[in-house]
Order: C-alpha cells, then structure tokens, then sequence
C-alpha cells in the first residue's frame, strides 16, 4: 500500500523532502490525480499529496495578476476570472474526461507542470508563456523563489520556463504566479465544409497567415465530425475562430468567408455555437467517450504544412483531428491495448516533430516510450537539469524517460 504525506504549507513539503532525502525515499508528487494516469507509471511508494495547498493568495484584476497555491483548483481560478470578465488566455483543457476522470478536478499547479494550452495557443501560447513565478521546494530539500509579480521581470534566470512543462520531476510548486487577460467581447467561427485533409492544412495556413487574425485553427475530419457541438452539418468541417470586441469580429469574418471561398463552401457560427464547439476540441470530445477510452491515445506535435502527410504514414484504421492550425494532430489508435508505438515513430522520424502517449493501460506505458525518444545530447543536458533540481531524485522518478 502506498503511504502518502499531505503537507499543508510550503514549510511541511520542505520537511518531506528533507524526510525523503535522509530515507532515501522518492515521491510520486501529485495534486488532485486528475493527470496521473499521464507519463510512465509510477515507481515509487510514497505520495506527496499537495492538494492542501489550496487557495488564492492574491488577485489584482486591474493589473492582470493572479497568485494561488498550486493545489488551488482549475475551475475555482475559471470562476473568480470570469466573474471578472477575465480568463487564463492560453485556454488550459480538462484531462479528466479523456483519462476516465470527473471533469473540474485539475489544479493550476498540474496544468503549468505539464504545460497544457488549448486550441489559443498558436495565437496566445502555453501555459509557460503566461508563468511569471513560483515558490517551489527542489529535491535538496531547499525552497526556493522565482520569478515575481510583473509581467517583465529580469531578476535571475527564468526557472519558470524550466518548470512548466517538466512533469513534477524537478520541483514541487507550492505557491504560482499567472498573468490574466480580458476575455473577447465576442467570438465566431467560420466553417469551411468537406475538405480533404491536405486542403484543410492549406485552408487554416491561408487563415493563419491572412490578417484576419484568427485565434484557433482545427480540422474536424468526417469520422468524427458528429462528437463536436456547435457544427451545422455532421461532415468534415475545418474551422477558424475570430475573437474581439463585436464590430471588429463582424468584419473579419466576412473578410474570412471571402477567403475561404476557393477551397469550398462556407459557413459562419454565432457566437453560442462557436463557444460550443470549441470546447469540443479544447476537451478532445471524440476520444472522450466511455467507448473511446479503451482505445490508446497519442497526442502528435509536427509543422502544421506537413500534418496530413504525418497522418498518412500511420495506420488508416486510427481516428484523428487536428487543431493548432494543423500544429497538433490527436491520433486514437483503432485496436484496445495495442498503441502501435512503432508506426507513430517512424512517421514522426520521416516527417518530423515528437508524439506523446497519453492514454493507455499501465503495463502498455511502462513497455513502450510515453515521450519522445531524446538525442544522447539532449538527453545528457535533461540529465544535467534534472541533477541540479532534484540529484536524489525525490520527485517522480522515471515519470518522463527511464532513469531520470
């Protein structure tokens, strides 16, 4: 049986870690386990449950900074924000569903650990680009301050940076800080219907590059068109997504219906079917069922010119869609525990970027690599992070790579 400490403030995780160096013990560090079942399984017999640490510690809507303990809930921070008027811009999604979770049990602290940004990112950025601090615990044992409460801030090195994206294994956040930002006045989506997959990625990169200043870009393909709210016909739809105050958005969607023109018909959403189906993609709604959740998921990075081709090169059988412009690609593989790792990689080496498995049976992500596999010298430089974040390694062993 697994033991798991529960500090209530940055004082006690120090003195777990300090615990766990004396006790040569190492920490599977979790908040409220909304993304556990992501990475390789857990290796050790200890938990450091940091859900305590929970609460807004400073809020200034007028200067558009936001300080909470790292346990604080996701949707909690969503709800004073948008009693606000205001939102976390790089549009964080929920996990929980696609791993067989309740929705709204994340907390900020998982999602800037993992670095999630949802379908804004390719406008806005990741959840990296909006971490301005944190007080952290390393596993020396040492709590340690980074950052601060500006938007520009050169004090030292930006650890943050380090931090988001690092999977808990360097430090433990106890306390972040996030810049907010107004939410849009309004939004609608153009939808160009029934393209192929190489037109939608040539679509969103006319739409991308235009000056109509779209903030999102996916292609919902036919097979899984009818799982995303929001479309008026259940058939491949490429959308494009306008954000601003009212007048503005008005007329860039015309601009955008006349540039979309060549590739084919289309349509535009109001702003009810458009909030609608952008949470459809934001939360990966096809691979979300009960049905899909026996089936191994991955999550694709690539140029977004060369995403149709990646998809190509993977077995025909899978199901997939893509958003960030063609940038991200969702690939749920079409036999139960069975993730095909090795036609992902070699389309991945052809064509280029990296795949993440994000959802399979936990003897089927101990077997296969869960991340990207890294170059000797990439690898030797993580290495060399992580030696001088956490040398004993206290925190999540092996969660990323074996032995790190």
């Amino acid at each position: 049986m697994t033991d798991v400490l529960k500090p209530a403030d940055t004082a006690q995780v120090e003195e777990a870690v300090q615990w766990a160096l004396g006790s040569e013990k190492a920490y599977e560090v979790v908040g409220t386990g909304s993304k556990r079942a992501l990475g390789r399984p857990s290796q050790t017999e200890m938990t450091l449950d940091l859900s305590a640490l929970s609460g807004i510690l400073l809020y200034e809507p007028d200067e558009l900074i936001l300080s909470v303990r790292a346990g604080t809930p996701l949707a909690e921070i969503e709800k004073v924000l948008d009693d606000n008027n205001q939102q976390l811009d790089f549009e964080p999604m929920d996990y929980g569903p696609l791993l067989g979770q309740e929705a709204g049990h994340g907390t900020i602290g998982g999602t800037l650990a993992v670095n999630l940004a949802g379908s804004r990112r390719i406008k806005a950025g990741a959840a990296r680009d909006h971490f301005l601090g944190a007080t952290v615990v390393t596993g020396r044992g040492e709590t340690v301050k980074t950052g601060g409460r500006v938007v520009k801030n050169v004090t030292g090195y930006d650890l943050c940076k380090v931090l988001a994206g690092s999977w808990g294994t360097l430090a433990a956040m106890t306390e972040v800080t996030v810049k907010v930002l107004p939410k849009p006045e309004t939004q609608a989506t153009v939808v160009v219907e029934g393209l192929a997959d190489a037109q939608a990625c040539a679509a969103m990169a006319a739409a991308l590059g235009s000056s109509c200043d779209v903030s999102a870009a996916a292609h919902l393909p036919d097979h899984v068109a009818s799982y995303f709210d929001g479309l008026p016909k259940p058939e491949a739809a490429t959308v494009l997504r306008l954000e601003g105050v009212a007048p503005s958005v008005a007329h860039r969607t015309g601009m955008l219906l006349k540039l979309m023109q060549p590739f084919g018909s289309a349509v535009a959403l109001d702003e009810a079917n458009s909030k609608a189906l952008w949470r459809s993609v934001r939360e990966v709604s096809p691979f979300a069922t009960e049905a899909a959740r026996a089936r191994p998921l991955w999550r694709i990075s690539t140029a977004p010119a060369q995403a149709h081709k990646l998809v190509d090169l993977i077995t025909p059988a899978a199901q997939m869609f893509y958003d960030w412009g063609g940038g991200l690609v969702w690939v749920a593989m079409p036999f139960e525990n069975e993730a095909d790792a090795g036609s992902i990689r070699r389309a991945v080496a052809e064509i280029g970027g990296h795949a993440t498995l994000i959802r399979a049976p936990a003897s089927l992500r101990a077997s296969v690599d869960v991340f990207q596999p890294q170059e000797p010298g990439l690898a030797a430089l993580n290495r060399r992070v992580k030696d001088s974040f956490d040398p004993k390694g206290v925190f999540n062993p092996g969660r990323i790579w074996a032995g790190v």
